[in-house]
């Protein structure tokens, strides 16, 4: 009668050094933007300031500027105008997308003007927005929606249209209405695509607001560039 031995059960193989890195995002990033702070002051420290100045004195006039308060008031100019612009886009952008996308009238009629103005280079526009609007903060509003309106429409559209289909006849099989459809299987089925939309508009809202103050009256972040 032979003796039966017993092997312990080999427990999972240790992660990979690539798995280990894969379960720390945010660790790599931190390494990755403190290389690129490290490169750039190596790189930048015997150049011409004209050209580049290094991170190290970047951040010294950052501390200069928040200590002398000037800092917080073009802070106060750019973001009434950037949150007004803001909002307004991911407002009347949402609303667009959904028109576009419940309604096939909507859609044939905006479509051409909606591809016709998002093609044009936004900068562009700004001296029609200074007659039209003025130097103010409806001209700076104005601006910042065209640029930042289109990633709205452009993505409620698409969630809406990715989310028509077998989930809308299992919802119409079990007797829901338009409005319960809409609300419970449209909508929350779009989210993502909406907030990818909110993303890209902040992005895009930073960039109208330095335009608009650039080019308008030299008010805000724009206005000190």
């Amino acid at each position: 009668m032979s003796a039966q031995t017993n092997t312990p059960n080999a427990g999972p193989p240790p992660p990979s050094v690539l798995q280990r890195l894969k379960n720390a995002p945010n660790a790599i990033r931190v390494v990755s933007v403190i290389t690129l702070f490290l490169a750039w002051e190596f790189l930048a420290g015997e150049a011409d300031r004209l050209f580049i100045a290094p991170p190290s004195e970047i951040f010294s006039a950052a501390v200069w500027m928040i200590e002398d308060g000037t800092f917080w008031l073009l802070f106060t100019q750019s973001m009434e105008h950037f949150i007004i612009g803001t909002v307004l886009s991911i407002v009347l952008g949402t609303a667009i997308g959904i028109a576009l996308a419940l309604w096939w009238q909507a859609e044939y009629i905006l479509d051409p003007f909606i591809n016709g103005f998002y093609a044009i280079p936004k900068p562009a526009l700004v001296p029609l927005f200074i007659l039209w609007f003025g130097l103010e903060t409806t001209s700076k509003v104005m601006i910042i929606l065209s640029v930042a309106i289109f990633p709205m429409i452009i993505n409620t559209y698409v969630g809406i249209k990715d989310t028509r289909g077998s989930m809308l006849d299992i919802g119409r099989a079990f007797g829901a209405s338009e409005r319960q459809i809409f609300f419970k299987i449209i909508l929350p089925g779009s989210i993502p695509y909406v907030m990818a939309g909110v993303r890209l508009a902040v992005g895009l809202g930073i960039i109208g607001m330095i335009i608009a103050e650039f080019f308008t009256a030299m008010v805000g972040f724009g206005g000190w560039i």
